[in-house]
């Protein structure tokens, strides 16, 4: 019984594991006009300790991270253009991600929606 009990507490305490229905492939769409398409590809893989990789407009994730939460899935990370650091964070919402980027030196934050390449 307490072996039992000791397994149930060990489960509920850890996060679940990544869900692979954000892994990987997504087309981002950075369309300030939504008359003239702009995409971009995104690249994300979540690893079970939590971190993030891949890319993001063809720049390589730094320092990402993952999180389920309050029934959420979510990731952050950063990326740069050379110039300076860009801040990402996205949550899966259904069948696409929404997300916003916020690049300090160029003086924005962009809000976006990516959804799987068709």
């Amino acid at each position: 019984m307490f072996a039992a009990l000791a397994v149930v507490a060990l489960l509920i305490v850890q996060d679940p594991p990544p869900a692979a229905d954000m892994d990987g492939a997504w087309s981002v769409d950075l369309a300030t006009d939504p008359a003239q398409p702009y995409r971009q590809p995104m690249n994300l893989t979540l690893q079970p300790d939590g971190v993030v990789t891949g890319d993001f407009y063809n720049s390589r994730i730094e320092a990402g991270r993952w999180k389920r939460q309050h029934g959420r899935l979510c990731v952050s990370f950063r990326t740069t253009d050379g110039a300076g650091p860009y801040h990402t964070a996205a949550c899966l919402a259904g069948d696409h991600v929404e997300g916003q980027t916020w690049a300090e030196h160029r003086n924005f934050v962009f809000i976006w929606r990516a959804d799987r390449p068709s």
